[in-house]
């Protein structure tokens, strides 16, 4: 672990970020230009005090969990990722179409919506959200795949949606899947665990549905606002791994109502 060089890397990479190039408020009581140490913290999702210490050159080394995460929240390129990692001590993955590396340019994007929105990979990996993304879908950035939480049943994804919406989206996310089975070998090595672990997925699957996800409307059973039922968008970036996926609610509806009580509530009283 190259400690000078990872400290002065990140010293220079938030000082050169304004708080409008990751979506933050730059707000009346900034003294400097360039990001403060604690938004940082806040967007790689790790305490203050630890990133604080890497940049005063004494801290532990980072897990490449944790590099990915500041490298997301720095807007990183993909050779800044790896050449982050080379100074935390780790080799950086070969380059490959998927990884959990988010394209700046779409981060950009994610951090100009005011409404729900979410970067996910093609096999279900959230990788970036915002925070009314996070306040509509729970928290899931470093969380396993929305299709493994799904088809093992975990209560939490399974409450999410009401229960006669869950066969549509049980075909949805296996038709989807399909798409990805054929890019490499890390797709299908984990369609065949899912086969072999769940019996509803493998039901699915043996139907044969190919289709990309698509931009359609879907009903959401929200622990605190409870029904609502809004527009989804799903773009693709350059790396169609990549899919960016965007909500919102016709202007002057119920539904949009709720969306704006939901950037009241936050996540605070999303049930765990």
């Amino acid at each position: 672990m190259d400690r000078d060089g990872l400290a002065d890397f990140l010293r220079h990479r938030r000082a050169v970020l304004q708080p409008e190039d990751v979506g933050l408020r730059a707000g009346p009581r900034r003294r400097t230009s360039g990001l403060r140490r604690e938004d940082v913290a806040a967007l790689a999702h790790m305490s203050t005090d630890f990133y604080t210490r890497l940049e005063q050159r004494r801290g532990s080394r980072p897990s490449e969990a944790m590099v990915a995460s500041i490298a997301r929240a720095l807007r990183l390129t993909l050779d800044e990722r790896d050449h982050l990692l080379q100074l935390a001590g780790h080799t950086p993955p070969p380059r490959g179409a998927r990884s959990d590396h988010v394209t700046p340019a779409l981060l950009r994007v994610l951090d100009r919506l005011d409404t729900p929105a979410q970067i996910v990979d093609d096999l279900g990996v959230t990788l970036a959200q915002n925070a009314l993304g996070e306040a509509l879908m729970g928290v899931h950035v470093g969380d396993e795949s929305v299709f493994r939480r799904w088809f093992m049943a975990d209560p939490v994804e399974r409450a999410l949606w009401p229960e006669e919406d869950h066969e549509l989206h049980s075909r949805r996310y296996a038709a989807g899947l399909r798409v990805a089975y054929g890019r490499d070998a890390e797709a299908r090595a984990f369609v065949d665990t899912l086969c072999r672990e769940s019996e509803e997925f493998a039901r699915v699957w043996a139907e044969h549905e190919v289709k990309l996800p698509t931009n359609t409307r879907k009903r959401i059973a929200h622990p605190q606002i409870g029904l609502i039922e809004l527009d989804c968008q799903i773009l693709t970036a350059e790396n169609q791994t990549e899919l960016l996926v965007v909500f919102t609610a016709a202007p002057g509806t119920e539904d949009a109502e709720k969306l704006a009580l939901l950037g009241v509530i936050g996540t605070q009283q999303f049930a765990p």
